[in-house]
């Protein structure tokens, strides 16, 4: 029988105040002081909203925010981190995939669908982790009836305790003590008879909103095969099997639909693709029509999705662009008037890159040394070599394309190739890397800059 959970899960992040929300993104983003404060207060009136009595939590809308800034500053990351943070729902689109309504492409409200599909895979996961003990027991029991099948009752008197229960309960230590892991058992699996299909319409498919697993439901659950495996295997696919007992799917469902509505986050990239009016060579499939599309998902509408009936006015949208030939007030003004806190991102320079290599939780520095560490090589970085390595990538970042931080990722790789290739074979596994390393494996490629463009 299904158990009940409760239908609420109270985010960590609830006792959180806007300063130490920044505290926390300071921990994995280099700078961007102004839109990490409009995030937190993004974040920190979700709970205040909460707070509030029904009728006026209705009317207190989430202030979105659009981010404006160069590629590879940490738009993306801050709004992946604020979503970590608070344990919301998140998923990041890019705009310019999708198309307007009537187009063969994906369809804007399939946005919605993605984030709802995500928070049932949350909320499962979190109930998965509630029932896991009683999963086990029964998974247990299951497998000491293969192990000890029940003796039959026998006619007569009885005398005293059943021997029986005093055997299993033997079988039940030796199975938790692991002296039972060589014993093979056999159980049922069930395999699927159908591995995958497509259907091919004229229209997106997550527009199709038959769902065929209700519908063909012998189809999909495959026949149940006899398996013989060891014990452990026995355990982990009963397991599995009595979770999915245990579970009531429809209260995952309720619970992922109210948290997508109250505390969902969906970022939307690359909004400047999309921004432009229509001129005089028509219509254009890809932007004003796509902008009309996304406006009643940001103002405030109800999508059908088969968990059922989402309304988005409580999303929090962060929208994201470099606005490098467009700017804002190309939007719509519709849409721009949805998104009313707006920010600017400031491009990296070589003080942010020395910062962006060391200070961070997950720093590039501290990844290289991690990786060759398991294989042996002990890299060790000077302070000069991250400054010179911040210099080249300012510098390449000048003369060519700025790709901000992301050039890092390319002048690592390069500087590291030698060392990455021959770290098995290397018989001084102890690698300084200096200045004069730097400069050996750097300079001449960024002195060139033919080279420069194609390798860095």
């Amino acid at each position: 029988m299904p158990i009940h959970l409760p239908e609420t899960t109270r985010s960590s992040s609830d006792a959180l105040t806007p300063r130490q929300i920044v505290a926390e993104l300071d921990k994995y983003v280099v700078g961007q002081p102004a839109a990490k404060r409009a995030v937190a207060i993004a974040l920190r009136n979700r709970l205040r909203r909460r707070k509030l009595v029904p009728e006026l939590a209705d009317e207190v809308a989430p202030k979105n925010i659009l981010m404006i800034g160069p590629t590879g500053v940490g738009k993306t990351e801050i709004a992946r981190r604020l979503a970590r943070l608070a344990q919301s729902p998140f998923v990041k689109v890019e705009a310019s995939k999708f198309t307007e309504v009537g187009y063969v492409g994906r369809d804007v409200e399939s946005m919605v669908r993605d984030l709802v599909e995500l928070a049932v895979d949350m909320v499962r996961e979190e109930r998965r982790e509630e029932v896991r003990s009683k999963a086990r027991q029964n998974a247990e029991e299951r497998v000491l009836d293969l192990l000890l099948p029940p003796a039959r009752p026998v006619t007569g008197e009885a005398t005293g305790v059943a021997p029986e229960g005093a055997t299993r309960e033997r079988m039940r230590e030796q199975l938790r003590a692991g002296r039972l892991d060589s014993r093979v058992v056999e159980i049922d699996v069930r395999e699927r008879t159908l591995q995958s299909f497509e259907i091919v319409t004229g229209s997106a498919v997550e527009g199709i909103d038959l769902n065929l697993k209700d519908m063909l439901p012998g189809l999909f659950q495959g026949r149940a095969k006899k398996r013989r495996v060891k014990v452990p295997e026995a355990i982990e696919a009963l397991t599995q099997e009595e979770e999915q007992k245990l579970i009531d799917m429809e209260s995952v469902a309720r619970t992922a639909v109210e948290r997508v509505e109250q505390s969902g986050i969906i970022f939307v990239d690359e909004i400047d693709k999309i921004a432009g009016r229509e001129g005089g060579h028509g219509p254009d499939v890809s932007r004003e029509g796509v902008q009309r599309d996304i406006l009643p998902i940001v103002e405030g509408t109800t999508v059908n999705t088969k968990h059922g009936m989402v309304r988005t006015d409580h999303i929090l949208f962060i929208a994201a662009g470099a606005f490098h030939v467009s700017k804002p007030s190309d939007l719509i003004p519709e849409l721009q008037g949805r998104f009313p806190i707006r920010v600017e991102l400031e491009a990296l320079g070589r003080d942010e890159f020395v910062r962006i290599l060391t200070e961070p939780r997950s720093a590039l520095v501290k990844q290289y040394t991690a990786l060759m560490a398991t294989e042996g090589v002990q890299l060790a970085f000077t302070d000069g070599a991250i400054g010179r390595i911040a210099d080249y990538a300012t510098l390449v970042n000048e003369r060519t394309e700025n790709i901000g931080a992301r050039r890092l990722h390319t002048v690592m790789e390069k500087l590291l190739d030698e060392v990455s290739f021959e770290g098995p074979d290397l018989a001084e596994k102890a690698v300084v890397i200096d200045e004069a390393y730097v400069d050996r494996m750097l300079a001449s490629i960024v002195k060139n800059d033919d080279l420069s463009r194609y390798i860095l």
